[in-house]
């Protein structure tokens, strides 16, 4: 039982022991990172998973020269867009077959169509917002695939979120992820990077009251 603990504990916080792993794995830390993140946006049961804290992390370690800069981006770009794609696909496939089992409550059709409709207009956007908000980007590429977003569109703003949403929390990372305060205030980091990316949301939310209120 207590090592199943300490296992578990080392999944939930692998960010707090990535430089443990850096000196008894060496390279493999790099694949450890990758299913990580593969882990992290390619299944709705795992939103729990470190992602922001894990890059941010390991873009600090890039600073220290523990891990290798460019690789580790290419690395977690590719991740990234691979877990959202499995994600997508996952949706696509069974998506309405969870959401229907018996376990689940049954979804009413009209939500699904809006659903649908949703992505056609505005789903591109979303896929590259929701990257920055935990939990919110592991369920979007699963959303996107029940909702039958067009798969080109969908794979287009798939690698350039994964590309920026990475790119961001590894450079953040690597300047300033060694900094005592910076470090020990992650989460409100965090934070300041969700509220900036819902902003285009909201106030796209706030222009669609008005002009219902005007009609």
């Amino acid at each position: 039982m207590e090592l199943i603990k300490k296992i578990i504990d080392l999944i939930l916080h692998l960010d707090q022991h990535l430089i443990s792993f850096v000196h008894q794995f060496g390279s493999l830390t790099y694949f450890i990172i990758f299913i990580m993140i593969v882990l992290e946006t390619g299944l709705v049961v795992t939103p729990f998973l470190p992602g922001d804290s894990l890059i941010f992390t390991a873009g600090a370690l890039a600073a220290l020269h523990f891990l290798n800069l460019t690789v580790l981006l290419i690395i977690l770009i590719i991740a990234a867009t691979l877990g959202d794609s499995l994600n997508y696909l996952i949706g696509q496939k069974l998506g309405l077959k969870i959401l229907n089992s018996k376990r689940m409550k049954i979804i009413n059709v009209e939500h699904i169509k809006e659903t649908q409709e949703f992505y056609k207009k505005k789903g591109a956007k979303f896929i590259v917002l929701a990257r920055f908000i935990p939990i919110i980007r592991t369920f979007a590429p699963f959303v996107a695939g029940i909702g039958e977003m067009n798969y080109s569109t969908f794979i287009t703003y798939n690698l350039l979120g994964a590309t920026l949403w990475a790119s961001l929390m590894v450079i953040l990372g690597y300047f300033f992820g060694n900094i005592p305060i910076i470090k020990n205030h992650f989460g409100l980091l965090t934070i300041g990077i969700v509220i900036i990316s819902i902003i285009p949301v909201v106030k796209d939310l706030i222009n669609k009251s008005s002009k219902k209120s005007k009609i």
